[in-house]
């Protein structure tokens, strides 16, 4: 960067608005398992009007204060002000990675988010050798680290890996099978749900069939960007997201909607594109966003608000006696509004009990606290486990699997059999012989 984020957007004006009302604190997720005021909203908005005004040093404590945010927003959904304080975090952690770098392995990953073949070629070697360094869980969530890995401690659950990924599971062009006036929709996938849980993307396109909707699989997507973001690295960022939206316009106006299966990939192209451009002082870009923006849906809202699948699902989905515990996504429901759609969706075919706190962040939190400050992450999963064990469900059910890798591996420290599976998922054996 040529100049600290502070010269060119305004700490300052965040911080004095902070009516110091503390009702931000109850619900933070850091402040519930680290109670200091300055790991809390309020602390965070203090010390950042204080960077502004050249009162306090970006030093190895800053750094380490900034970085325990969980980025949940939590504290804007419940601010008088509406005080944007995950947007302001999000943007110090620009100038923490100008100055102190960011770690290889993030800058690693980054890279291969960013060069989608290469990406692919890494994750089909994963999956051939995984055996050398993982081993399979025995609950089945995902692979257990045999040794020590780069900020990735022995025995820690990590996703699976797929044989093949969704994008090169299908073709660009899949025809509802009957002809006539149809809906043509897109998919992006998010990585997760492209190389680990690819089950995501082929019950999504297997509920498109159902509904005889054309579906259309844009190759040349690349990440939404969301790791990148939460970690400072804005040149990926910049480049990933010019690039999307690039590639977005040539087919855009001949689909009807973009589906996205994943709560943060939806959150951070809807939303947090523009807020980035806008912040960056990039009209031109923040407008194009805005644009892509519009046509861009999660998976179950889409389908909830413009299709038949409610009814479909009431009248010939399958009945399960499996109940099912929903959990809220943060970049669902606290950036979009959505929580009514996928429980609505799923209701006709499964019992549903609501945990204690549905929408108590789970404690992923980003690359930064998954791993540096896992035991952050380690302890916010905590009582989101023990909240599903109390449920006594059979499922735990959100869509972001980003959600999916934290809960997995609170369950199963927690020893809770609850099994974790995407609502289209869910909605797809309902809609198939298929066991779920």
């Amino acid at each position: 960067m040529s100049k600290d984020i502070k010269d060119i957007f305004d700490f300052s004006a965040t911080s004095d608005e902070c009516i110091k009302c503390g009702k931000c604190i109850p619900v933070c997720t850091i402040h519930q398992i680290n109670p200091d005021e300055v790991t809390s909203p309020r602390g965070f908005i203090d010390l950042l009007g204080a960077y502004q005004k050249g009162n306090l040093e970006l030093d190895i404590t800053a750094k380490n204060i900034f970085e325990s945010c969980f980025l949940c927003t939590n504290c804007v959904d419940v601010c008088p002000n509406s005080l944007a304080t995950d947007m302001v975090i999000e943007e110090v952690r620009a100038d923490i990675a100008d100055k102190f770098g960011i770690a290889w392995f993030k800058r690693g990953f980054f890279f291969l988010l960013r060069h989608r073949w290469i990406m692919d070629i890494v994750m089909k070697s994963g999956y051939m050798f995984k055996t050398c360094a993982l081993a399979n869980d025995s609950k089945g969530r995902g692979l257990r680290s045999r040794f020590a890995l780069p900020m990735v401690k022995k025995g820690r659950l990590l996703p699976s890996m797929a044989s093949r990924s969704f994008l090169n599971s299908y073709p660009e062009e899949i025809p509802a099978k009957i002809n006539g006036k149809k809906p043509r929709v897109a998919i992006f996938i998010g990585c997760l749900a492209n190389y680990n849980y690819t089950g995501i993307g082929d019950s999504l396109v297997k509920i498109l069939g159902k509904l005889n909707i054309d579906v259309f699989i844009p190759k040349k997507q690349l990440c939404c960007g969301a790791p990148a973001y939460f970690t400072g690295d804005v040149g990926s960022v910049e480049y990933m997201t010019k690039k999307n939206i690039a590639y977005f316009e040539s087919f855009m106006d001949e689909c009807d909607a973009m589906l996205i299966p994943e709560a943060t990939c939806s959150a951070m192209i809807k939303h947090d594109w523009q807020v980035f451009f806008k912040n960056h002082d990039m009209p031109e870009w923040e407008a194009r966003a805005k644009a892509v923006g519009e046509k861009i849906f999660m998976a179950t809202a889409w389908l909830h608000d413009n299709t038949n699948l409610k009814e479909l699902l009431a009248l010939k989905g399958k009945r399960f006696d499996e109940a099912v515990t929903y959990h809220d996504p943060c970049h669902a429901r606290k950036v979009q509004g959505i929580y009514k759609e996928p429980r609505n969706l799923l209701s006709p075919n499964y019992p549903m009990i609501e945990m204690s706190d549905p929408n108590r962040c789970c404690g992923f939190g980003g690359v930064t606290m998954q791993t540096e400050k896992f035991h952050f992450a380690e302890a916010a999963g905590k009582p989101k486990a023990a909240m599903i064990k109390e449920t006594k469900a059979h499922f735990v059910s959100a869509e972001c699997s980003a959600c999916r890798v934290q809960l997995s591996e609170a369950m199963n420290n927690a020893e809770v059999e609850t099994i974790f599976k995407n609502p289209l998922e869910l909605i797809a054996a309902a809609l198939s012989d298929t066991p779920v």
